[in-house]
């Protein structure tokens, strides 16, 4: 049987899905315990899903946007995000937004907890990488930023990132465009914090690359493109200009056989060369992340083109926004899908945007005008 699949996102069975960012996330950052929300959009009726209580008064316009789509999903709600519903229903299978120690607490899988933690750290995934032969940036890893020497400093390609080995959110890296901004980048991290630096990789083009682990068998979920607005991240689009499976599958393949499961995802760059085009893999996620929402329900609708972008609104409540004309439509596989909902209590949505690259950018202008 083939290693990997090119079918299908949900395999058989039930699940109690709970999508809270909050033991995987930075500090301080506005709104992320209102993420919970965006995971509704991947159930399924059968399922049950565990959300923050504060989304309770936007869920009768969720449900009825989705209604009015065609986008089928749980209507099972448990207000709360306690981790012990895990355990709770014993004939559904967890969906977790991050399977480390605590969900492993509730729901016992080693195996699943060691391989995520292990490859979460940036250092061990250059090591594998190497060990693999798969392509990477030029990357030095380091136990402490003490460990750097000067003569380090010196023999380094500027500009460079320092980053943390372990870090969410893009808190812990450090653009650095000459030595000096590497030395002030050092001291803001503790001694025994392990660290890497890595050359700057220049491109127009980065990949984020998703695979589930289904019963056991390597599924490849989609590729898209990241959105870029210099080097911050906008968001996502499907399809993408290239789909260079095998430049991270000797990886997935290991991350299956050592015990992960659900979703996780690969950062690659694409790189001209005079040799022909390049994709290093910059790191791995092993989770859900921000392309993996809009992905799915594009699966599920059965959507070949879209994009998926953040944006921002002085609207507090769902049934302020005047979307009659522009939602999705399944008559003409074009509009808008509202899929993470729940921040629109901070001023922000990120919306799936369906039909034609043209279509597109008509639509985005039309919804910055109403929001």
């Amino acid at each position: 049987m083939s290693s990997t699949l090119n079918h299908g996102y949900l395999p058989s069975g039930r699940y109690i899905v709970n999508h809270d960012i909050m033991r995987c996330t930075a500090e301080g950052v506005v709104g992320n315990n209102l993420y919970s929300g965006r995971a509704l959009g991947l159930t399924e009726p059968e399922d049950y899903i565990q959300l923050h209580p504060d989304l309770k008064p936007l869920w009768d316009d969720i449900a009825r946007h989705y209604r009015r789509i065609g986008l089928n999903h749980s209507e099972n709600v448990i207000w709360n995000l306690n981790l012990k519903q895990l355990s709770a229903y014993k004939d559904y299978r967890p969906s977790v937004f991050y399977f480390g120690p605590e969900e492993g607490k509730v729901w016992n899988d080693t195996d699943w907890v060691e391989t995520v933690e292990f490859i979460n750290s940036k250092n061990n995934f250059m090591a594998l990488a190497t060990e693999l032969g798969i392509d990477v940036p030029q990357t030095h890893c380091f136990d402490s930023v003490n460990n750097i020497s000067e003569m380090d400093i010196f023999s380094f390609n500027m500009p460079c990132y320092l980053k943390a080995a372990i870090s969410v959110s893009g808190v812990g890296i450090y653009r650095c465009a000459n030595r000096e901004e590497l030395r002030d980048a050092m001291a803001a991290f503790e001694d025994g914090v392990p660290v890497q630096v890595q050359e700057e990789i220049v491109s127009d083009v980065f990949l984020n690359m998703q695979y589930r682990v289904i019963d056991g068998q390597l599924v490849r979920l989609a590729v898209s493109e990241q959105i870029l607005e210099g080097c911050a991240h906008q968001g996502n689009r499907f399809p993408a200009s290239h789909e260079p499976w095998e430049a991270v599958e000797p990886m997935a393949l290991w991350l299956r056989d050592k015990g992960i499961k659900g979703i996780f995802a690969f950062d690659v760059a694409v790189i001209k060369t005079p040799d022909g085009i390049r994709f290093p893999a910059i790191e791995c996620n092993p989770r859900f992340n921000g392309a993996t929402y809009p992905t799915v329900i594009a699966q599920k609708m059965d959507i070949p083109e879209w994009s998926a972008l953040t944006f921002k609104t002085s609207h507090r409540n769902l049934n302020e926004l005047d979307l009659s004309d522009i939602e999705f439509d399944m008559a003409t596989g074009e509009g808008l899908i509202i899929v993470n909902w729940g921040t629109l209590l901070k001023g922000k949505l990120v919306l799936l945007l369906a039909g034609s690259p043209e279509y597109q950018e008509a639509l985005k202008n039309e919804i910055i005008h109403r929001l």
